[in-house]
């Protein structure tokens, strides 16, 4: 969602702490319908990643994620989608959303 709502204007990584092996038909099918379209597999992150970052932005990994002084942490608390039904994907993705969107606009609105 950051990805395609900064239209190139912020660099994105994303990974998981324990990612699937594939993104849940659930998700897709959501995404797809807002005409957005998941990387193929996701991925582990690795501390390389974090250490690129200037903001990580976190959905439950907990302690399993690395903390490098320097960086703007966010912990946001959203529902797991896996085993979920489509409606309640679609409320989780809207939440997920709104969330991003506020980012982006402190992102790109803030002096860097």
């Amino acid at each position: 969602l950051l990805r395609h709502y900064s239209e190139g204007r912020v660099l994105v990584l994303s990974g998981g702490s324990e990612p699937a092996d594939e993104v849940h038909p659930e998700v897709r099918q959501v995404l797809a319908e807002r005409g957005l379209e998941p990387e193929d597999h996701p991925k582990r992150f690795d501390a390389a990643m974090v250490q690129a970052a200037d903001v990580v932005v976190t959905m439950g990994c907990g302690e399993e994620c690395p903390y490098y002084p320097g960086r703007t942490y966010l912990d946001w608390e959203v529902e797991d989608p896996h085993g979920q039904p489509v409606e309640r994907v679609r409320a989780i993705v809207d939440d997920i959303d709104t969330r991003v969107r506020a980012l982006l606009t402190t992102m790109l609105t803030e002096p860097s």
